[in-house]
């Protein structure tokens, strides 16, 4: 933080990749990630944290980034869905997307599938969502259950009948 206490420099590791820079403090991650270092998977839609557009990876959990502060976040390790995939090899969400025709215009699909990873991470740990019938089991992930833990995330062009398939396919 600078004397004024306005800036701060801050370390990223993002997509594998580490990252320097100095930001204002009321800059969000979103902004930080799109102006400052030119990272432009997470879109910006409604930049009140109602769409999921901007949503990646943050230290593994999923996250909206138009409503945190980059200054809040040094040395936290951002994946983006461009950071998903191995090499030319697909992450199972994204190639589960094309499989399923899951995006329509694609303005959503990065924060669509950072979620959907996240989610399913979320599922795989345990956690229950609100249409969870078994508290103390393991959640069967019926379309209901992929809709709820999936309702952060917002499709204008409505493809989320192929956007559930795909997820149900990436579960399997």
């Amino acid at each position: 933080m600078d004397a004024a206490g306005k800036h701060s420099e801050i370390a990223l590791e993002v997509d594998g990749r580490q990252r320097t820079l100095r930001v204002d403090n009321r800059m969000t991650l979103l902004d930080a990630l799109r102006e400052r270092l030119g990272v432009t998977a997470p879109k910006k839609g409604c930049d009140h944290g109602q769409c999921g557009s901007c949503t990646v990876l943050l230290d593994g959990r999923r996250a909206t980034t138009c409503l945190t502060f980059a200054a809040a976040h040094d040395g936290a390790r951002i994946v983006t869905a461009a950071g998903l995939a191995d090499g030319d090899r697909l992450h199972p969400v994204q190639q589960a997307f094309l499989d399923q025709d899951g995006f329509q215009c694609g303005y959503c699909t990065p924060g669509q599938i950072c979620s959907a990873v996240g989610m399913l991470e979320e599922v795989k740990a345990g956690n229950p969502s609100f249409v969870t019938d078994d508290l103390g089991g393991e959640a069967e992930l019926s379309d209901a259950e992929i809709r709820e833990r999936m309702s952060g995330n917002l499709c204008r062009c409505a493809a989320y009948p192929n956007i559930v398939a795909a997820i149900r396919q990436a579960a399997r």
